[in-house]
This record gives C-alpha cells, sequence and structure tokens, in this order.
C-alpha cells in the first residue's frame, strides 16, 4: 500500500514545488512600469483590492488576486496608508506591499526664508501647488488661537524647509513651524546672557525680528544686537526704520518719508514710542535669536548703512551724524539701507 502511495505523494510534492517555483517567479516579476517610475495616489479608504484591479485594469499589475490573497494572509491589507507614492522601475509586488505599508509617500519641500513677515510667509505657501490652502490670510483665528497666549501670530513661525506630502493643509504646516520655533526659542532662553533687558522669551523674540530686519551681513548681528540692548538700557528709543515700515503695511511705497517717522498713531513707530514694538515685525532666524540674547559688548549706541548691506557703528551722536552726512545723503544708485527677506 504504502509503495503504491509514494508515486502519488511524489506528485502531489513536485507539483507543490512547482507551484512554489511559479508563485516565487510572480512574485519577483517587477511591475510593469515605465522607466521613469510612476506617481500612484492611494485616495483615503481605497482598500488593498480596489488599487490592485486599478493597477491591474492600467496593465501594470498582472495578478491582482495573488496580490490581494498574499496581503490578507499576513495583515498587510490592513496597514496599507493612503498617500502619493513615486513606484520606481523594476518595482516588485511584494516591493509594492511594503512601501503601502511603510507610508513612504513623496515629500514636497518649500522654504520659508528669515525675515519674512507673517502675510509674506503665506503668499510663500499659497504658491505650493500640491499644499491645500485653508487659511485666509494672517488674521486668521486658527492662527490665533495656535498661538495663545501670544497676542499675535507675527514672528511665531521658525523659518526653515519644511517637507510635506500632498493634502496637507498651510495651518498643518505652519503648526509644525511654531511648534519649532518655540523650540528654538526655549533652548536659546535658557543659554542666554546675564543682564538682559528682556522680561521674557517673547520680548527676545521681538527683538530677534528687529536684528533680522535690520541685519544684511551675518557676522554684524552681535553688533546690531548690542546697540539695541544698549539703547534699551539707557532708555534711548530704539529708532529703526524697519519697525515703522512693518507699522505702515501695505501703506508703505517704498520710501520712508519725515511724516511716516513723526506719526504717533503707528504703534510700531520706534522713533516716537519707547521701548519694544507690540509683536515681532518679521520671522527670525536662529542666529537672530541668539544674537539677541547674547549682544556683542561695547559702547555703540548708533549704526548707518553703508547701502552695500553692512553698517558704521558709532559711539556718540556726532560720529554718527558724521557717517550720516556720507553714507545717508549721497546715496549711490544701488543703495540699499536693509536687505530683502530671506536675504
Amino acid at each position: 500500500m504504502i509503495r503504491k502511495l509514494l508515486p502519488l505523494c511524489l506528485l502531489v510534492f513536485l507539483s507543490g514545488v512547482l507551484v512554489f517555483q511559479e508563485l516565487e517567479r510572480r512574485w519577483q516579476q517587477p511591475l510593469a512600469l515605465p522607466p521613469d517610475g510612476l506617481q500612484l495616489v492611494v485616495a483615503p479608504g481605497e482598500s488593498l483590492r480596489a488599487l490592485a484591479n486599478r493597477l491591474n485594469r492600467d496593465g501594470i499589475l498582472e495578478y491582482p488576486n495573488l496580490l490581494i490573497l498574499y496581503a490578507r494572509w499576513t495583515e498587510l491589507d490592513q496597514q496599507m496608508k493612503h498617500g502619493e507614492y513615486l513606484l520606481p522601475a523594476r518595482l516588485t509586488p511584494l516591493e509594492l506591499l511594503e512601501l503601502l505599508r511603510r507610508g513612504k509617500v513623496i515629500q514636497y519641500p518649500v522654504t520659508l526664508p528669515e525675515g519674512l513677515n507673517l502675510s509674506q510667509a503665506l503668499s510663500v505657501l499659497a504658491g505650493q501647488a500640491t499644499l491645500v490652502p485653508v487659511l485666509a490670510g494672517p488674521e486668521d483665528s486658527r492662527l490665533y488661537e495656535l498661538v495663545k497666549p501670544y497676542p499675535s501670530p507675527e514672528g511665531l513661525f521658525f523659518p526653515d524647509t519644511y517637507h510635506f506630502s500632498r493634502d496637507t493643509t498651510d495651518f498643518q504646516l505652519l503648526r509644525r513651524a511654531h511648534i519649532r520655533m518655540l523650540q528654538v526659542l526655549d533652548q536659546e532662553w535658557q543659554d542666554r546672557a546675564p543682564d538682559l533687558p528682556y522680561e521674557t522669551p517673547y520680548e527676545a523674540l521681538i527683538m530677534a525680528s528687529i536684528i533680522e530686519r535690520e541685519t544684511g551681513l551675518p557676522e554684524e548681528r552681535e553688533q546690531i544686537a548690542g546697540v539695541f540692548v544698549r539703547r534699551l538700557q539707557q532708555g534711548m528709543r530704539l529708532q529703526t526704520d524697519p519697525t515703522v515700515i512693518y507699522g505702515l503695511g501695505s501703506a508703505f511705497d517704498g520710501n520712508l518719508r519725515r511724516p511716516d517717522l513723526e506719526d504717533e498713531s503707528n504703534v510700531y513707530n520706534t522713533y516716537r514710542r519707547d521701548g519694544l514694538p507690540p509683536t515681532p515685525i518679521a520671522l527670525p532666524g536662529r542666529a537672530s535669536i541668539h544674537a539677541a540674547l547674547h549682544p556683542a559688548e561695547g559702547a555703540d549706541l548708533y549704526f548707518v548703512a553703508r547701502g552695500d548691506g553692512g553698517h558704521v557703528f558709532s559711539t556718540t551722536l556726532a560720529q554718527h551724524e558724521t557717517a550720516v552726512r556720507k553714507y545717508q545723503l549721497q546715496r549711490k544708485q544701488d543703495y540699499r539701507s536693509s536687505p530683502e527677506p530671506g536675504q
């Protein structure tokens, strides 16, 4: 009896080996993808069966039922994550399942440069076709709710390059930038120099935003910070153009005039108001935050732009007025008093 069953068992065994080899061949057979790969969007709620059948209809996956059965057996069908994927050429069905399990979706970069104000940052985000716009503008109530207890969302988003997946909203990205700003500000505040004229990290952030807008050369940050810190300590007004310009908003036409500097109604007019302005005026980077909390020592109380991005620093008003006559009253055609945002 055993001798009679041996041929049958051998046949079953060989058949199993052949089936296994065929299944292995099919698993190792790459999907029919273009040489440069394919972008695949897996919609929220789309099942693996629906996706496999779609790939089969598109001529990409030859054996959809085999993929579905294997995924159910390994429970990978319950781990598939939606999103936008880049399928590389020569991708196998097993590698496709692993890609979907890991959720390794396409990431898009966007950079928020230092020195932008919130309105400008939102314009940058609005230019990203793969980012979903949900915010109505810098006054959107969701931004104020996000940054509580701070009085304004201005300046509370860390300028950096962020990566995001398709269908991310501008609010979600700014929430990440806000969390990052709070982390950086806290780290820098804990390591601050002694005897600074700030009561809170927020005041340091306001100062950092001014330094960011005044700095054309990175090596001058600490010097500029030193001038502003000494002015606060001595009860002098900051008298900085970028704060006045920020307060003018859309009314600023590129030229800062004497009436603008004399305007008492502009709460950001540091020529007419003591101390710091009420909020930051831009997104300061870590270097400017560090400078605000580690100002250079010295006696300088004034600086004037040379017109090339750098400044001349002075200790006395007489020295400053001499520098003003030299660099401000005889301006070159390419004169720049402050850097453009992001520079």
